[in-house]
Parts: structure tokens; sequence; C-alpha cells
């Protein structure tokens, strides 16, 4: 009996694999899409930083001090000084697009500075653009400190006569030792294209299966694919598409993850299990889904429309506390909040797949929840299918 399963299975392999090569709609969202969606968003953000973000300056102080701060600056990659005479054309730079903010030195700047007096620079940023606005102030303000440190160290050695040691105390009294972890260079294309490239394999692979089992309706061929039995149905189709986005996710982590130069901490075959994982949930997820619609086109139109909402509600793009209850229970249902939570930790922090048991847990309800949905559906449609051909 096992045996003649397992060759049903197979069977419904190969007749799967012999519609998606008939079918243009399959062909092109489960060969193409992944591959062409992989490389070109990842192309996006390959460079993943800013470089010569426009800064533009005004200097009303002309000292020795505001001259050695610009040349700090310009000589920092991220930031690309502009010069202007006045704060009236700065800011109408900044108005037409043509810097992203501008740095006012007010008069009297250095000679407060080594009175000892607090000094004020004005930093505008444009926060209608979040990455340019917040390179230049974490970029900025550090340089300011820095050189602002150097010119009283320098005052205290000189004027005050103080050792090297103590005026270093006098101008720092505390030192911060900042260390980023995992994302060293703090950069948007390093936080964003993990998750990306996981979200590319999980809506494909949602759209495509689902796009199957809503085309076995339209073309009447039920009775064909649930023949050999319900379960037998759902993994001798899954089984097609288990392999398949298991070959894209072993090129996606070892050709992508090269090409964009990324970092995979974690082990590669835990890695391994936790996509198989997610992969085994996603396929009764999708057969659920696919069993709501009577046509492809439908199911293709509701299903690409998820893609946006999914990758904002599993708490990938926003902390997912901060989510309104409403959305954090929908987020609960979905596979990707607990495999976001395993696989970024094993990829980014290189922690090990046990690190998260709740979500593993997690995942393995949904899998069980999707998996008696998808059974429960086609079940009913079979009965119902009997009922209308008996009649």
């Amino acid at each position: 009996m096992k045996k003649q399963s397992g060759q049903t299975i197979f069977k419904l392999f190969l007749r799967e694999a012999s519609i998606v090569a008939k079918d243009h709609s399959l062909l092109l969202t489960l060969l193409m899409a992944p591959l062409l969606y992989a490389f070109f968003y990842g192309s996006i953000y390959i460079n993943k930083e800013e470089e010569e973000v426009r800064l533009a300056v005004v200097d009303d102080d002309r000292t020795t001090f505001s001259r050695l701060l610009q040349q700090t600056i310009e000589d920092s990659p991220m930031i690309e000084l502009l010069y202007f005479p006045n704060l009236g054309e700065a800011r109408e730079q900044m108005y037409r697009g043509n810097c992203q903010g501008y740095m006012y030195i007010p008069k009297g700047t250095e000679s407060n500075l080594l009175s000892l007096k607090q000094s004020t620079i004005v930093i505008a940023a444009n926060a209608a653009r979040f990455l340019p606005s917040s390179d230049i102030l974490t970029n900025v303000q550090q340089i300011c400190l820095t050189v602002g440190a150097g010119v009283r160290l320098q005052y205290f050695e000189k004027s005050e006569g103080m050792s090297s040691t103590i005026a270093r105390q006098s101008v720092m009294p505390i030192n911060l030792d900042y260390r980023p972890m995992y994302n060293v260079k703090t950069s948007y294309g390093d936080f964003l294209l993990p998750g990306l490239l996981a979200l590319i394999l999980q809506q494909t692979l949602l759209i495509g299966l689902s796009e199957s089992v809503a085309g076995e309706r339209q073309n009447l061929r039920l009775g064909n694919w649930l023949k050999g039995g319900i379960f037998t149905a759902i993994w001798g189709k899954g089984l097609f598409y288990l392999l398949l986005f298991s070959a894209y996710a072993f090129f996606f982590l070892n050709v992508n993850y090269r090409m964009l130069s990324l970092s995979m901490r974690g082990s590669g075959i835990e890695l391994s299990v936790i996509f198989l994982l997610f992969f085994l949930t996603l396929i009764p997820m999708a057969q659920f889904i696919g069993s709501l619609f009577k046509t492809q086109f439908l199911c293709l139109q509701m299903m690409a429309f998820s893609t946006y909402p999914i990758f904002l509600i599993t708490g990938y793009a926003w902390p997912f506390d901060l989510l309104p209850r409403v959305v954090q229970a929908v987020s609960m249902l979905l596979p990707t909040t607990p495999f976001f939570e395993i696989y970024l930790s094993i990829v980014q922090s290189g922690a090990g797949l046990t690190s998260q048991p709740g979500a593993l847990l997690h995942l393995a309800i949904l899998w069980l929840l999707y998996s008696s949905l998808a059974y429960y559906m086609l079940v009913r449609i079979k009965r119902r299918e009997l009922a209308t051909t008996t009649v």
C-alpha cells in the first residue's frame, strides 16, 4: 500500500511538472519570476550604503576651526558639501532638491569653543527622505564632536599646560565605545536584502501553487488530481514545489548572497532545515488558498496584492510589538512571521536553530493548521463535485 502511494505521489509530481510546462502563467511565475525578482531587486540595493549625500554649508565664522570642520566632513565618503554665502540660498537649494539639508556655522563659534562656552552649529536635514537625513545627522554629528573635542584638547594642552591624558579626560569625561553588531556598517541593503530574498521565495511559491490548484477547478481536472486520495494529492503536487523552491533557496544562499556580499553567519545545515520546514508549511497553505478560487486569474490577482501587506505585518520592517493588536493577530497566522524570526537569527546573528523554540513551535502549529484546512477544503470540494455529478 505504501509502495503504491509512493508511486502515486511520484506520478502526481510528474503530472504537475507537465502542467507547469504547458501553462504559460505558471511557467512565468515559477521559473522566471524568482530569478528575475531576486536579481532585479538585489541590484537596486547592491551598493547597500549611500555615498556623497549633498549638504549645503554656510560659514559665517570663517576661522581655522570652521575650515577644519568643513574639510573633515568633505573627506567623509558619505557627505558632499556645497558652499553658499547665505542661508537663503542654502534653503532654496534644499527646497529644489539639489541638496538634502544645510549646515550653518555662526560667527563666534571658534571663540566660544576656546573660551569653554557652548557653541551651536545648525544642521537642517530634509527628513521627508529618511535615509539621507539619518546619514547626514549621524555623520556630521560625530565629526562635529570629534573636531570640537580636538580643538579644546589643544587649548587645554597649550594654554592650561595639562598633559595629554588629563586634557583628554577633561574634554571627554565619558568615552562611548559604540560597536554595531552583525550589520557592522548599519547599511540599509544588509538589513533589507536577506528578508527580501526570502519573501520572493515565499510569494512566488504561494502564487504559483495556489494558481495551480485554482486551475484544477477551472479546467475541471479535480477528479483526476484527487482520485488517489486527498493526502496523496496534496503532497504529490506539493513535492514538485518543495524540490523546485529548495533548489531556489540553495541558489539564492550561495549565488545571490555572494553577489550581494551578504553575510551568512549561521550553519548551512540548520538554515536548510528551517527552509524545509518553511516550505512544508507554505505548500498546504497555498493549496488551501487556491481551493477558495474557481479561476486562475482571480487567484493570481488576489495573491499578487498580498506581497507588500505580508512584508509589512510580519515585524520585519517595523517592530512586531508596536503593530496594532488586530494586525498582530493576522500576522501570527502567517508562516513568514516565525520563519523570519528564526531565519534572521541564523543568517545575521549566527544563532542556532533551537535558539528560537517558540518560533519553531509556532511554525509547526501553522503547518498542522494549514494541512488540516487544505485537507478539509479539498474533501468538501470533492464531495460537492461528486454530488453534482450524481444529480
